[in-house]
């Protein structure tokens, strides 16, 4: 009998810590559902996996999860093609700065919609496949733990996601089913290219990654809450 496929589900996963994560997985023999807003990224990331990672499974589909419709969309085609999961990262998420008195009306809503609202439609969705020894990991923030200037709708997501994380894992630990949140600082990726900030004050998407890995390799005794991680000099 054959060695059981790795299958991990990540939302987000064309740049940055999404990138990082699948890239990890690839790595390590996982098999990857992917999703991402933008088809053209998803095909050349298809492409470019395919030639380096010829023994993985590749599910790749676009979708827009500040839409219900786009995040069932997606859960249902990974379930018509694995059935089981190990690994389920909620990473899909957008990133407004701005003071709550001052940031345009709907964001609120907007920002809520993708960061909070994508996580919770797609875990229930996928929860079939689900198991025993499943791992999920919900990419909160800093963020999710104190407020801080500007953070303004975006903080008050990532206080929700950090919310659903906790609750869910009340839930889910009678089945053996861990949930982890990740409250990352700042982190590398190319949307901070412009902000005039060194790269060295930052904190690679890889060591993310890295931690989600060694999380879910832990023995099924134990059940890593939350981790939280910040550039070594402190917040930017």
């Amino acid at each position: 009998m054959g060695q059981k496929r790795k299958l991990a589900v990540i939302s987000g996963a064309t740049k940055g810590i999404g990138l990082a994560i699948a890239e990890k997985l690839l790595e390590n023999g996982y098999s990857l559902a992917v999703c991402a807003r933008q088809e053209q990224d998803l095909i050349s990331l298809q492409q470019d996996w395919s030639l380096r990672f010829p023994m993985q499974e590749v599910l790749v589909l676009s979708a827009d999860f500040s839409k219900k419709e786009d995040v069932i969309q997606f859960a249902d085609a990974v379930k018509a093609q694995f059935t089981a999961i190990d690994i389920l990262v909620n990473n899909a998420g957008v990133f407004h700065p701005g003071a709550l008195i001052d940031e345009p009306e709907g964001q609120l809503e907007a920002t809520i919609q993708l960061n909070l609202y994508s996580a919770y439609y797609l875990t229930r969705a996928l929860m079939p496949l689900l198991d025993k020894g499943s791992s999920i990991f919900n990419i909160c923030s800093v963020a999710s733990l104190k407020a801080y200037p500007n953070g303004g709708s975006y903080s008050i997501s990532k206080y929700a996601l950090l919310g659903f994380s906790e609750n869910l894992r009340d839930e889910l630990k009678p089945k053996g089913i861990r949930v982890t949140a990740i409250c990352a600082g700042a982190t590398w990726t190319r949307s901070w290219s412009g902000a005039g900030i060194d790269q060295e004050r930052f904190m690679e998407a890889q060591d993310i990654a890295s931690i989600i890995l060694t999380t879910h390799l832990l023995s099924p005794k134990t059940d890593v809450e939350t981790v939280v991680m910040r550039p070594m000099l402190g917040d930017i």
